[in-house]
């Protein structure tokens, strides 16, 4: 099936995805996940409404808020929406810290797979919301198939075990 596009536009190169804005519940008990638990850093919040937080000095990589939401339930499974936010470790150890945090946090692991060009390990926040804890393996260790395109894998296992002792 051929692929359809605007007039042979293509997204230039350098764009990727600046952030990520969720509709939380309650944003002390988001902030104390996503800054207690993985350890983001708070940037700014606004009242009870809202916060913005970062890793390292960036203006914000999430938002949280309760505009539409305060109070509220997860959507329910089998509808349409987010499926997950992606959250790109620099290192392999650096992804073993963050999962061990949140198991020893008592947040369950809801599966860990081996894409190939990845580890992924996925769990929900309190809310919820679904999130993809991972880290790339070097470009050159890719796997490819013929014409060199990358050949993504759906859920190789991988050793939990050995990844959370690399966190310790």
């Amino acid at each position: 099936m051929a692929v359809p596009t605007s007039a042979g536009y293509r997204i230039p190169d350098g764009a990727g995805i600046g952030h990520t804005h969720l509709k939380v519940s309650d944003i002390d008990r988001a902030l104390e996940f996503y800054c207690g638990v993985l350890g983001f850093n708070l940037v700014t919040r606004f009242r009870d409404s809202a916060a913005f937080i970062a890793a390292g000095g960036y203006h914000h990589h999430i938002a949280l808020n309760t505009w539409e939401s305060l109070g509220g339930s997860p959507p329910p499974p089998h509808h349409t929406g987010l499926y997950h936010v992606a959250i790109r470790y620099p290192t392999r150890r650096d992804l073993a810290v963050a999962v061990r945090r949140v198991t020893e946090a008592g947040h369950p692991l809801q599966g860990a797979s081996d894409h190939g060009v990845s580890i992924s390990i996925y769990l929900a926040d309190p809310d919820g919301i679904g999130l993809e804890l991972t880290w790339d393996r070097p470009e050159s260790e890719w796997p490819r198939g013929a014409g060199g395109r990358i050949e993504l894998r759906m859920a190789d296992p991988i050793d939990l075990g050995a990844l959370l002792r690399e966190g310790e």
